[in-house]
């Protein structure tokens, strides 16, 4: 029998390779006729998520994917940045074992890259920050990572990141060669060029306003004759694109 836990993961899973999407519904009916399971334990599963910031719920709407905003985005990223360096820094030495492990991890990574499996490479390329947390002996934080890694994945989904998957990988390969030469400070600094090159391939820019529209059209009426009028009549003659319309809502489907 599937468990709420099962589901979770299954949910985290599908968003660390790209599956879901920012923003997606999820149905708790859909999901108990995926899972074959009762709504309830669906409920649970959700109500998880939504502590550990991957779903947030309308009592109206129902259950959806976050959306980070431009805000949350810069403190996923620093607080993974904090986490991982520190991680690094508080471990002296790393024994031959979770180094073994580290590298069969970075095969997994350089086969996918040469595969179709978009989703997987997405994954492994995720999973490695959980996996290294673990071989680093700390397995609370790992399960914290896991959830930061997702909110970074829908990150780079939601503001269209272009960062290379085969720098990162060599980025991880880079890490693990000097941490298995006992070089922890070198294996910070590469830590925290890795997460900032992450982050710097994302089109943050400028939040936007999302009142923008509705903001212009409220505005107070001119005058006949006041210059400011002119100039508004002037910038809706310019052409000025309409709201564009909203994307239908993604629901889950096959996803899982």
């Amino acid at each position: 029998m599937v468990s709420s836990t099962d589901i979770a993961r299954r949910i985290i899973e599908a968003v660390l390779a790209q599956r879901l999407a920012p923003g997606t519904r999820l149905g708790e009916q859909s999901l108990s006729m995926l899972f074959d399971c009762s709504r309830t334990l669906v409920r649970e599963a959700l109500v998880r998520l939504a502590a550990r910031g991957i779903v947030t719920v309308s009592s109206r709407r129902g259950w959806y994917v976050v959306q980070p905003s431009h805000a949350e985005a810069l403190e996923a990223f620093e607080a993974r940045r904090v986490i991982e360096t520190g991680l690094i820094r508080g471990t002296p030495h790393i024994d031959k074992s979770a180094i073994k492990r580290l590298r069969q991890h970075l095969r997994q990574e350089q086969a996918a890259l040469k595969g179709d499996d978009v989703g997987q490479r997405s994954y492994l390329l995720g999973d490695f920050h959980v996996c290294l947390a673990e071989c680093l002996g700390n397995q609370l934080l790992a399960d914290t990572l896991r959830d930061f890694t997702a909110r970074t994945t829908l990150i780079a989904m939601l503001y269209q990141s272009n960062h290379d998957a085969v720098q990162s990988c060599q980025d991880h390969a880079d890490i693990v060669a000097a941490l298995e030469q006992g070089d922890t400070t070198t294996a910070e600094r590469l830590m925290e060029a890795h997460i900032g090159q992450v982050q710097a391939a994302l089109r943050l820019g400028t939040p936007s306003d999302p009142l923008a529209d509705l903001r212009e059209a409220l505005a107070p009426v001119r005058e006949a004759g006041d210059p400011s009028t002119a100039a508004a009549s002037t910038r809706k003659r310019g052409g000025k694109k309409p709201p564009s319309t909203p994307t239908p809502e993604t629901y889950l489907g096959a996803l899982l």
